[in-house]
């Protein structure tokens, strides 16, 4: 497909998506696939409160992969759905959005606070191809026993090292190393988490 932005090469641009190059949102197939992801959605948001088990099998059919003994409560915000992989023993709090324009990859004991963000697309600072919806997108991945905390965004392209904590609010710019606590926006780290490390965070 051609487009006055984009080299044509013969790929369709779900293609490209997942190939990690730019490509045209606005694109019959994806919106097909997006509507798809709303759908199964919302069915979780209505059947998770009165039957978690059933809830649980619409997760499985909107989502790439989900671990064993793993909640989700609703709502649950995604793109596509497809492009999510969430390991083991993992809690994630109500209303996660994740945009899954890119893989988003989240590791097993993992949890994640309520109205957290993950958000891979990233858009053309120049306005012309932004207005002609072209988009890219770059991965996120959780690594296992990450705790990220309430409303706290993670932006494109970073990873989340293994036993990090990620406090309330924090805006996430570049990957946060293993085993640091980190805050702010842009977050910075605060301090290195040790085997003497207290339960209680404060």
């Amino acid at each position: 497909m051609e487009h006055q932005y984009l080299v044509g090469d013969g790929r369709s641009m779900r293609q490209r998506m997942l190939d990690g190059d730019d490509y045209i949102a606005d694109d019959p197939d994806l919106a097909v696939a997006n509507r798809r992801a709303i759908e199964l959605s919302a069915r979780f948001e209505q059947t998770w409160p009165t039957d978690p088990d059933a809830g649980r099998a619409i997760l499985v059919e909107l989502l790439g992969s989900l671990g064993d003994d793993t909640e989700i409560r609703p709502p649950l915000r995604v793109d596509y759905g497809s492009y999510i992989s969430i390991g083991a023993r993992t809690f994630i709090n109500y209303n996660l959005t994740a945009l899954d324009v890119g893989p988003i990859t989240i590791g097993d004991d993992v949890q994640i606070g309520p109205n957290v963000q993950l958000l891979t697309p990233t858009h053309p600072v120049a306005p012309e191809p932004r207005r002609a919806k072209v988009e890219g997108a770059k991965p996120i991945t959780i690594a296992d026993n990450v705790w990220i905390g309430g409303g706290a965004i993670i932006l494109p392209g970073v990873t989340v090292g293994e036993n990090s904590v990620v406090g309330a609010g924090t805006v996430v710019t570049r990957d946060v190393p293993a085993n640091v606590v980190v805050a702010g926006n842009p977050a910075r780290v605060l301090r290195t988490l040790t085997a003497a490390d207290p339960i209680d965070p404060a």
